[in-house]
């Protein structure tokens, strides 16, 4: 109990220094932006990395500590803290943005299930709040190793006072025990004096999982953050499990 207590304390640090370092609203999964149903096994931690350089040269850094918990023994909580290093337009922004998930209802093979999800975005020169988002993500299992994630929600952008809709749709595929295939459409939807902004986003790519700590992804892209370029991204993905806990693939049987 204690040194589950310990793991958790160093990564609630964690998550927390690493938010005063950086930070762009998105959805959970690593890079990739449409979001899964699943959360991680209560006291396990991950940090998820990733670097975006754009043809127009637009460029990012980003970190992304979390852990689940379960403080009340009611439902387990993942908490995260995304934070970004950006470059747009030739201009250098810091940004956090805390995040907190919940399942709602398992997946499994042939059955739905999905979870609710929402947080903010923060300046972390200004501490001015960018942006409040909400998002139910759901998944689909077609088989164990093919899933398709569906997100729904809304966004607040508070720098222009204005409301969308936000969309996603992605296909996972476990093509061999260590290589997956994600291509996935996304967006948002209302009012905007850029056009790029409300335009669908593209991104497609591979991930190389050798065991269940380590992870490495490779990413094509196309507009990801509205500006209507291309994009490489690469990104990888440390885990802790829980202690005393099962590999995700024994618990599940599925990618």
């Amino acid at each position: 109990m204690g040194i589950r207590a310990g793991r958790i304390g160093l990564a609630a640090i964690a998550v927390i220094l690493a938010g005063f370092s950086a930070g762009a609203a998105r959805a959970a999964n690593g890079a990739y932006a449409v979001d899964a149903a699943d959360i991680s096994e209560t006291g396990s931690c991950k940090v998820e990395s990733w670097m975006q350089a754009a043809t127009n040269t637009d460029f990012s850094m980003v970190a992304n500590p979390s852990c689940v918990v379960d403080p009340f023994k009611l439902k387990p909580v993942e908490l995260s803290m995304l934070s970004n290093e950006a470059r747009s337009g030739g201009d250098w922004s810091t940004t956090f943005a805390p995040k907190a998930k919940m399942n709602l209802e398992p997946t499994g093979v042939g059955k739905l299930g999905f979870s609710i999800s929402g947080g903010g975005q923060f300046d972390a020169l200004t501490g001015q709040n960018q942006t409040v988002f909400a998002t139910i993500p759901a998944t689909f299992r077609l088989t164990e190793v093919t899933r398709i994630n569906l997100n729904g929600g809304w966004l607040w952008d508070r720098t222009v006072d204005r409301h969308y809709f936000t969309y996603g749709i992605g296909f996972d595929w476990k093509f061999t025990d260590t290589l997956q295939w994600t291509i996935e459409a996304y967006g948002q939807a209302g009012q905007s004096d850029i056009p790029s902004v409300v335009r669908p986003r593209f991104q497609t790519g591979v991930r190389y999982r050798p065991n269940e700590i380590f992870s490495v992804d490779l990413i094509y892209g196309h507009n990801i953050t509205g500006e209507n370029a291309n994009w490489i991204t690469l990104g990888t993905t440390i885990r802790w499990p829980a202690p005393e806990g099962r590999p995700a693939r024994e618990r599940t049987g599925h990618l």
